[in-house]
């Protein structure tokens, strides 16, 4: 049911929103002429790593940069990336995960493999499920840029301030999820966005 649900909804979005999505990329061409994805590698369920599309928000090479977070002054950060990790805009391309198969609408968000491999063994069953857009952790925390923004060290701020809140909801997604779970976190995920 959850496999035919994110099939039929992700090829819906992708046409549906197709107008937006060449709209962003025609923006972020204009904006330095540089690749309209970002496709940072992700781990997904099993420990199997892919690559998630997602609309690039910064500077070209911005990983070889600097760290896997970002905050909202990080000056890697493109004027309209600004806009739309705002309004969670840069996710839509997840659509196309979604359709494949490497991530569902609702699970555990896919981490880097560098926060993957910090994962205790009881961390290890978020693994266990296919990640997602969107989860408890999404709605818990809509905007963690907003908290690194002004930290010296966002890594460390990452570490203390949000990681561990992060982890306890993405285990209780995986013991608790259901579809209508599921129904309900998508609900809500919108309403956040809409009253953004």
């Amino acid at each position: 049911m959850k496999r035919l649900f994110d099939i039929v909804f992700s090829l819906v979005g992708l046409i549906v929103f197709s107008p937006v999505l060449l709209v962003i990329a025609f923006l972020i061409k204009k904006e330095d002429g540089g690749p309209v994805f970002y496709r940072g590698v992700r781990v997904g369920r099993f420990g199997n790593s892919f690559r998630m599309f997602k609309f690039r928000t910064m500077v070209v090479d911005a990983d070889r940069i600097g760290g896997p977070s970002t905050s909202d002054d990080d000056p890697r950060l493109l004027k309209i990336g600004k806009f739309l990790r705002k309004y969670k805009l840069d996710e839509l391309p997840q659509l196309i995960n979604v359709l494949k198969g490497e991530m569902s609408f609702v699970g555990p968000r896919p981490e880097v493999p560098f926060y993957v491999n910090m994962f205790t063994e009881d961390e290890k069953k978020i693994l266990e499920v296919k990640p997602g857009i969107t989860d408890w952790a999404s709605l818990w925390n809509p905007d963690e840029g907003a908290i690194l923004a002004g930290s010296s060290d966002p890594e460390k701020t990452y570490m203390e301030k949000i990681r561990p809140e992060k982890i306890r909801l993405q285990l209780k997604y995986v013991r608790e999820h259901t579809f209508l779970t599921d129904i309900k976190i998508i609900f809500q995920t919108i309403l956040k966005i809409v009253r953004r």
